[in-house]
């Protein structure tokens, strides 16, 4: 009997399974607002230099810039009693009293007069948020795979939820920065185990499904975040509205249960056995979850269970006190062997970990790369930015749809490997669109996003495939390490547009096309179950790169001795 039999046993998609799977999407509604949330609570207003407390009465003439508009940054020098220039020509200086605002949302550009020599501080806020999801997919993924999916999930919800809400009370921007690092070290601990929880818990035929509605959780969650901008204007009750639910979902985790795989696998069986019975009881199956038993559920996850088979009846396995006990130590010795290869450095001296992670590395890392260089770039399209995030957030519909549909009946592998194709070609082409051509740029902007948001909805669930339980969590950890690492990096791509124009996105095009390149040689997992351990993974590749048998017939035709013509006849 395998775990998913087990799993129908006790109901693979019932009651449980819906109120579990509900009980994970909702916090990633609100993951997207945290992600996206410096796009408003970051505006750069129009601005220009505060007049000196003893300018004299009149219009304040500001100095021109090459374009023809009034600088932001200088002024021009003030002397007391002295008329005002003409706009055109004296010595200029910095903004020494400050700067006004043309605007009425107030943001932390505004409050801390992130502009001019101190606009890069700006982006400084997002990269430390970055930085919290790339520490955090380290440490979080490592602290998952030792002491579990749930204990991570629930630190994750909470130190979300305090970096969050301390954002929003923050007296100062080094404050700020440090509660924004914090709220990206909590979501990579929820990212991480939700994906992982939730793929667990379902039959492989749901696994797809199951991914997409998380993945259009996120995406409904981008249409909510303009509205609560829109209507809250000022940055910090904004930042406060999006992090308080955070302490609900903290209290309703209680209520999502603990990975059996993950408990199997840690030596914790009886602590599984316990959960299936509740989770039966929950789905009205209570008859059927109390006939399990501990040896069952070892065997569900035991490696070599269809020799066992071939020679002994499934009964007989818990019948014969031998076969019982060769069956404990059988199974006492796969664990520890499993336990064996948890370690992150296996990820790199395993040959077929290292293929994987390497192709995987460099797909999450030029998805985050390029996605973040469009969704965080919105300002600079000259569109109206609620209704373009909007937009940016609407595109993500057609393209989990045509991801969920390519996923399920062309493979994972032409998926992930088409979408980073479309992106870098889409972003590849941005460079031959003149900037005074905002329509088609914005619109060639959307759609590289839609295919960038397929390649993240399909590498979370083809990496969840790829590696087995016993590192799966650390698998994934590396891949949100390096998709932060892309998306850290994306902003300073950006100033080598001084040097030439098209450069970022030549960059950013070729870096993912170079990804779509390595996706080639990750293997197919459509329909096949989730590898256990490295051995698991070892005989699948083995089988899947063995050439095929020729027919016994063929073979024996080609057996037959070539026999010499006898002259004057024709050999035809």
């Amino acid at each position: 009997m395998t775990f998913y039999e087990i799993l129908d046993r006790v109901g693979s998609m019932g009651p449980f399974q819906f109120l579990c799977l509900t009980l994970l999407s909702l916090p990633i509604l609100g993951m997207a607002n945290h992600h996206l949330l410096q796009i408003f609570t970051a505006m750069t207003p129009v601005h220009y230099c505060r007049p000196p407390p003893n300018a004299s009465a009149g219009p304040w003439v500001l100095p021109i810039d090459p374009n023809g508009k009034p600088e932001k940054c200088l002024r021009f020098v003030h002397l007391t009693n002295t008329s005002l220039l003409n706009g055109t020509q004296g010595a200029t200086e910095p903004c020494l009293d400050g700067w006004i605002y043309n605007s009425t949302q107030d943001s932390i550009v505004t409050e801390w007069d992130l502009v001019c020599d101190s606009r890069k501080l700006k982006q400084l806020a997002q990269s430390l948020y970055m930085a919290g999801l790339l520490i955090g997919g380290l440490v979080l993924g490592y602290l998952s795979d030792r002491f579990g999916r749930k204990i991570i999930l629930t630190c994750g919800y909470l130190m979300l939820a305090a970096g969050g809400s301390g954002a929003a009370f923050s007296p100062s921007f080094s404050i700020y920065l440090v509660c924004r690092f914090l709220s990206g070290f909590g979501t990579a601990g929820i990212s991480l185990s939700t994906i992982i929880l939730s793929v667990e818990w379902v039959p492989t035929r749901m696994r797809a499904i199951t991914s997409s509605v998380l993945g259009y959780s996120y995406t409904i969650g981008q249409f909510f975040l303009p509205g609560l901008a829109y209507a809250i204007p000022q940055w910090r009750w904004l930042q406060l509205t999006v992090s308080v639910p955070y302490f609900i979902f903290l209290l309703l985790s209680w209520w999502i249960p603990e990975s059996i795989r993950w408990l199997v696998l840690s030596g914790k069986s009886s602590k599984a056995l316990k959960i299936l019975q509740q989770v039966a009881a929950f789905n009205g199956k209570k008859e059927e979850g109390q006939k399990l038993s501990l040896e069952e559920l070892k065997l569900s996850l035991q490696k070599d269970f269809s020799k066992a088979k071939a020679t002994n009846s499934t009964a007989d396995l818990f019948r014969i006190p031998i076969l019982r006990q060769e069956l404990k130590l059988s199974l006492q010795k796969d664990f520890s062997k499993a336990k064996a290869t948890n370690s992150t450095a296996d990820l790199f001296r395993i040959p077929i970990l290292r293929q994987v992670t390497f192709c995987l590395s460099l797909a999450w890392f030029a998805t985050g790369f390029a996605y973040y260089s469009l969704a965080m770039g919105v300002e600079e399209f000259g569109v109206n930015l609620y209704l373009l995030q909007v937009i940016f957030g609407a595109v993500d519909i057609p393209s989990k749809l045509v991801t969920f549909l390519s996923i399920n009946y062309l493979g994972r592998h032409i998926t992930q490997t088409t979408a980073l194709f479309l992106g870098g070609g889409i972003i590849m082409a941005l460079i031959f669109v003149p900037s005074d051509m905002p329509t088609l740029r914005t619109a060639l902007a959307v759609c590289g996003k839609g295919c960038l948001s397929s390649s993240f909805s399909c590498l979370f669930l083809y990496t969840t495939e790829l590696y087995p339980t016993v590192i799966r969590q650390r698998g994934m950890g590396i891949g949100n390490v390096w998709a932060r690492i892309g998306s850290m990096i994306s902003p300073l791509v950006k100033i080598t547009s001084e040097v030439k124009p098209f450069l970022p996105n030549a960059i950013y095009g070729t870096v993912t096309l170079l990804a779509a390149s390595a996706a080639f040689f990750l293997p197919e997992t459509l329909n096949r179950p989730l590898p256990e351990t490295v051995e698991d993974m070892e005989n699948w590749y083995s089988r899947t790169k063995k050439p095929k048998q020729k027919p016994e017939a063929e073979n024996a035709s080609q057996r037959i001795p070539l026999q010499p013509c006898r002259p004057g006849l024709d050999p035809n």
